[in-house]
């Protein structure tokens, strides 16, 4: 069976550990997998796959419904279950809060190498400024502190992208391809110091992300152990596995 993940809080820690130019002397691996999709609602935490046994899981104020039944819980499942449900409502804006800011630094590097790079920085700013207010409109279409699907994000920020990166590169590389072929050594030594700009432009926020980072993936291991200690199984004897959680702290090597 293909694994899926919980895109939101993946992608999100994806963004914020691996994107993160903060200086550290470890490095956080956070993977987050799961069989299901996850959405939910104002009422319910919702868990469902297109195939497999169960198809569909609605957690709801301590209850539990498998496929077509509410099951019957122990009162410690009932109060893990509720918890299970608290910590989920919590982590789905922290995560959102985590994208957003990973792909506002995103956007703010790629203006800067723009305007370094390209003929016309004013214009390609614009394209990504026009590119930034749609994913924003979208997102607060789709996603709200009680209202969220991994598919609407995924599809907000791939539509962004797809909007903008092929034209604003497209100016980037060509006014990089002048610059080296016509002599503008004013441009070319902005290119030579973009790097350090970039860094002390972004790094305070890059820091803050990756902290904001670590926090979310302890909050989804969290979730894991809530799982992992259920009581309650399924007809053929498995436990329900909602969520699985790696995490790792790697040294940093010199220069990593």
């Amino acid at each position: 069976m293909r694994t899926r993940e919980w895109r939101l809080a993946a992608a999100a820690l994806l963004l914020a550990c691996g994107g993160a130019v903060a200086k550290s002397d470890t490095n956080m691996s956070c993977d987050v997998e799961s069989d299901y999709d996850f959405s939910l609602s104002e009422r319910s935490v919702i868990f469902t796959r297109s195939s497999g046994s169960p198809r569909q899981l609605v957690v709801r104020q301590g209850r539990l419904f498998v496929d077509d039944r509410w099951v019957t819980l122990s009162g410690a499942d009932r109060r893990r279950v509720a918890e299970y449900e608290r910590e989920a409502r919590e982590i789905v804006p922290l995560a959102r809060e985590i994208g957003l800011e990973a792909t506002e630094i995103a956007f703010i590097a790629l203006g800067e190498v723009a305007a370094g790079f390209s003929n016309d920085p004013e214009a390609s700013r614009r394209k990504l400024q026009t590119a930034r207010k749609r994913l924003d409109t979208r997102l607060g279409q789709s996603i709200s502190a009680n209202r969220y699907s991994s598919d609407a994000l995924g599809e907000a920020i791939g539509a962004a992208v797809r909007d903008v990166l092929p034209t604003v590169m497209g100016d980037i590389v060509g006014g990089a391809v002048r610059a080296a072929f016509g002599g503008d050594t004013a441009r070319l030594q902005r290119m030579e110091n973009l790097d350090a700009e970039l860094e002390a432009l972004i790094e305070p926020r890059a820091e803050a992300l990756g902290r904001s980072a670590e926090a979310l993936c302890m909050r989804m291991r969290r979730l894991d152990e809530i799982d992992d200690a259920l009581d309650y199984r399924l007809p053929d004897g498995r436990p329900l596995d909602l969520l699985r959680v790696e995490v790792e702290h790697k040294r940093r090597r010199d220069g990593a």
